[in-house]
């Protein structure tokens, strides 16, 4: 048992202390409970700015930084010098298991579940970037084990920690515009390549980038520049196009205020790509370009709820209330609430809570803030994160509520898989297309009812010798 673990149990047997003092362990040294010892994995892009915002609660220390690109963290392991380096996240398993308390992963979403999984198993906390996973059968399974192994829990959907987020819900349970029945939520993503053809052609692996660790669970293939850096998010075998990427952010509000638990069916239409004068196209690898999703729950407060979510370009329609020069959302995206009395309107990450006909906001008496609001926007879901493995204060998007909210995101990739799906027609002219229909869904035995072939995405496929078990 390491040294500062077995410091942490003495000093919970103790009546006198609740942590050891500092000059007990030499005067430089921060007493345990006071630093997080965290391991790293995919610390480029987006995980530098994770980084960043641990880094800034001055509680933490990164034992160990794991990337397979040294390229993309080059930066992260410049600034921290005194981090082991790894390429390979199984030897961070191997040799620093005892070593660390926590681990940060924002690697491509395919990865999240392959890395989080066994360290979690291990009790150790995790803070996993959005979507927490690729498909919805590690999403119960993270859920699960966090459950089981009592670990303090974050997904990285900032906005779940914001002011905007709480407000809203804070409105909706006082009843400001009633029963809820609608949602729109929608992006302006994405902003890579969707609806393409696969990549073809071998070109040089760029130095410093290990290859087969990148595809990881993803079956081998040759590597291609249309893959990296940010490119993957448009393939199916490794991202989760533009609803696995902002859906998390964006469909928290309704998802959090309302309650929404499992979707019951879900149903997709999508762009259709051509290749030639009534000659389509098959990407069904590929997130289409733009996408129209409608999922429906059924919520012990509202009733049924009709959840729309629109990307690539599509907007819901406008409400009739929206008065000339206003918008809805923000450039990025929003979410727009109907209810029996009326409608809330939020941007993306929960933002700027507000009313339409925005002449209600000036009669609103909005009921006095109850719930307990994250300090700070900058580093704010991070800190609480932190917080929660220091000191069990609770987590904004602990995995109990962001595997839900991920289950429900990737069941409507689901059925835009599902209508992507084609069959060529025995007279070799045109597809068949047997997926487009409404996806009936029993969330509680995570099961496809109506069409079968769809079960086979709620579990995906992995590479030889890195699968979950």
């Amino acid at each position: 048992m390491q040294r500062r673990k077995f410091i942490k149990n003495v000093a919970a047997t103790s009546a006198a202390f609740s942590i050891v003092p500092s000059h007990v362990l030499g005067k430089t040294h921060i007493p345990p409970s006071d630093t997080l010892y965290i391991g790293a994995f995919g610390v480029g892009g987006r995980g530098r700015g994770v980084i960043r915002g641990l880094d800034e609660t001055q509680k933490v220390k990164f034992v160990t930084l794991c990337d397979v690109d040294d390229r993309r963290a080059a930066e992260t392991y410049k600034k921290y010098p005194k981090a082991k380096r790894y390429k390979d996240f199984r030897k961070v398993f191997d040799k620093h298991l005892k070593d660390i308390d926590a681990i940060m992963v924002a690697t491509p979403d395919h990865m999240h579940a392959s890395i989080a999984l066994p360290f979690m198993r291990e009790k150790k906390h995790a803070y996993v970037e959005k979507p927490l996973t690729h498909n919805i059968n590690e999403a119960r399974l993270m859920t699960t084990v966090a459950k089981e192994n009592g670990i303090v829990t974050q997904m990285g959907n900032q906005g779940a920690s914001s002011d905007g987020s709480r407000e809203a819900k804070e409105w909706i349970q006082s009843g400001v515009i009633g029963k809820v029945y609608k949602v729109d939520c929608w992006t302006n993503r994405p902003v890579w390549p969707q609806g393409v053809p696969l990549p073809k052609g071998k070109d040089p692996i760029p130095k410093g980038l290990d290859w087969d660790l990148w595809l990881g669970a993803a079956a081998m293939r040759d590597y291609n520049d249309a893959y990296l850096p940010f490119k993957w998010r448009g393939f199916w075998d490794f991202g989760t196009g533009a609803l696995g990427d902002m859906g998390c952010h964006i469909m928290e509000t309704p998802f959090g205020v309302l309650d929404l638990g499992y979707p019951t069916e879900a149903e997709a239409s999508c762009t259709t790509n051509w290749v030639g004068d009534f000659a389509e196209a098959d990407y069904s690898h590929s997130c289409p370009s733009s996408s129209i999703v409608r999922l429906k729950f059924n919520t012990a407060e509202h009733g049924d709820i009709a959840l729309n979510w629109y990307d690539g370009g599509i907007m819901p329609d406008l409400p009739d209330e929206l008065k000339d020069g206003e918008t809805i959302g923000d450039g990025g995206g929003g979410s727009v609430l109907y209810g029996t009395r009326g409608i809330l309107v939020c941007d993306t990450y929960s933002r700027n809570a507000r009313l339409l006909p925005s002449d209600t906001m000036k009669l609103l008496n909005p009921p006095e803030p109850y719930l307990k609001r994250i300090e700070g926007d900058t580093g704010g879901h991070q800190r609480n994160f932190v917080e929660g493995c220091l000191n069990g204060t609770e987590t904004s998007s602990d995995f109990k509520r962001s595997g839900p909210l991920t289950e429900a995101v990737l069941m409507g990739n689901l059925a835009i898989k599902a209508f992507q799906y084609k069959e060529k027609r025995e007279n070799g002219r045109g597809f068949n297309y047997p997926g487009r229909r409404k996806i009936l869904w029993d969330g509680e035995n995570m099961n496809v009812t109506n069409y079968e072939k769809a079960n086979e995405w709620v579990r995906g496929t992995y590479r030889k010798g890195w699968d979950l078990s």
